[in-house]
C-alpha cells in the first residue's frame, strides 16, 4: 500500500456517497483524515480488483489433464514442500 505524505501528489474531484455512509464515515473518521481514508480505501479495493483480474486471466493456466500429479490439495502442498525444499539448497 502506498505511503501519502504532504509530497503525494493529489487532485480533488466530487464524489457522491449514499448518506449512511457518510454518517458511518463521519462517526469514524476526523474531518481532515477522510481523503486519506478514503484513498486508502479505494487503493484497497483496487488492490483486490486488480488481483481477482489477474486470477480470472491466468485461470486454466496449469490444466488437470497436464498435471494429474496436482489433482488434489495434498498433492498440491506435498509438490510446494518439495520446491521450497530445493530452493533452500
Amino acid at each position: 500500500m502506498a505511503n501519502y505524505d504532504s509530497d503525494t501528489e493529489t487532485k480533488k474531484i466530487t464524489i457522491a456517497l449514499p448518506t449512511f455512509l457518510l454518517l458511518r464515515l463521519s462517526d469514524r473518521v476526523p474531518s481532515r483524515q477522510r481523503s486519506r481514508f478514503i484513498a486508502r480505501a479505494v487503493e484497497e479495493r483496487l488492490d483486490i480488483e486488480e488481483q481477482l483480474a489477474a486470477l480470472e486471466e491466468t485461470a486454466g493456466a496449469w490444466p488437470d489433464e497436464k498435471y494429474p500429479e496436482l489433482s488434489s490439495e495434498e498433492d498440491i502442498d506435498r509438490w510446494l514442500m518439495d520446491v521450497r525444499k530445493t530452493s533452500l539448497v
